[in-house]
């Protein structure tokens, strides 16, 4: 066999997910369309975005971003409703959560319509970093931020095209229960500086995201210590995920609300040697 049809074989085996019903919706066919998102995103975002912006102005998408990140709450919401939709989710995860996925059609089928949201929704979530970049604020588009975007856009369609199943409920659900308050933080944020003043919480975010995290990892070392029915790679996929988030978040936390503690520590010991100095004078004169 030549190496081009090697290479088709090959292809061809990966267009074959686990369901003809999921194959046939949008963008589950082949593992093309995705990439070729992927691809553009990044793309876009890390060269030809700058580049674009590079001698223009920021461009002023205030009410854009409001409606934006008001969308993303209420599908956010959506999504997380979805759950409820289901007959007894929550009790059948608890109480076969540890077997193999359900064989019960009705069952699958909602848990499949809810990751395929779910996978929608990650698509959308790239013109978060877009949005940077338009604004002209590549300060923001970090490792981080991108290797999350990437990697969870990617994931959640391979984890539908190929494996789907009950373990991925928690993970999607806290996942966009989380995006409510974090696109709704943004939404006031958007709203311009008077609205500042109620984004008193803006630190804990990061603290929601790293609970989050924790939760799923102990959720998913559970799957392995209880020798639940799973595919082990795939845990182990998620689990190296997840720790690879809890520690870029962890870094990102130290690194801004340290950094900015030491400045403000900066600061009151500077307002206190000028009191010093003042009073210093006061006694000369």
């Amino acid at each position: 066999m030549s190496f081009i049809q090697n290479l088709k074989s090959k292809y061809d085996t990966l267009t074959v997910g686990i369901n003809p019903v999921i194959d046939d919706w949008p963008f589950m066919q082949s593992p093309l369309p995705v990439l070729t998102i992927l691809a553009f995103y990044l793309y876009f975002v890390l060269k030809l975005g700058p580049k674009l912006m590079e001698n223009r102005k920021p461009i002023d998408m205030q009410w854009l971003l409001v409606l934006y990140n008001g969308y993303q709450v209420l599908f956010s919401t959506w999504l997380c409703a979805q759950v409820f939709q289901v007959n007894n989710c929550f009790q059948y995860i608890f109480n076969f959560g540890c077997k193999p996925p359900s064989s019960d059609q009705q069952f699958a089928y909602a848990l499949w319509r809810g990751a395929w949201w779910y996978f929608f929704s990650k698509i959308i979530d790239l013109l978060d970093t877009v949005f940077f970049v338009l604004r002209k604020k590549q300060n923001q588009v970090s490792f981080l931020h991108v290797y999350h975007h990437s990697i969870t856009c990617f994931f959640s369609w391979g984890y539908l095209k190929y494996l789907p199943g009950e373990q991925g409920i928690l993970l999607g659900f806290l996942n966009s229960f989380v995006h409510i308050f974090m696109y709704f933080y943004y939404m006031v944020a958007a709203m311009g500086p008077k609205y500042r003043k109620y984004l008193w919480w803006k630190k804990y975010m990061t603290w929601i995201q790293l609970i989050q995290f924790t939760i799923m990892l102990t959720y998913l070392v559970l799957l392995v210590v209880f020798d639940c029915k799973f595919s082990r790679s795939l845990t182990f996929f998620f689990v190296g995920n997840v720790i690879i988030f809890l520690y870029l978040f962890s870094k990102f936390y130290m690194q801004a609300y340290k950094s900015k503690k030491v400045m403000n520590d900066a600061l009151d010991q500077n307002e206190n040697v000028q009191m010093i100095d003042k009073n210093v004078n006061k006694k000369q004169d």
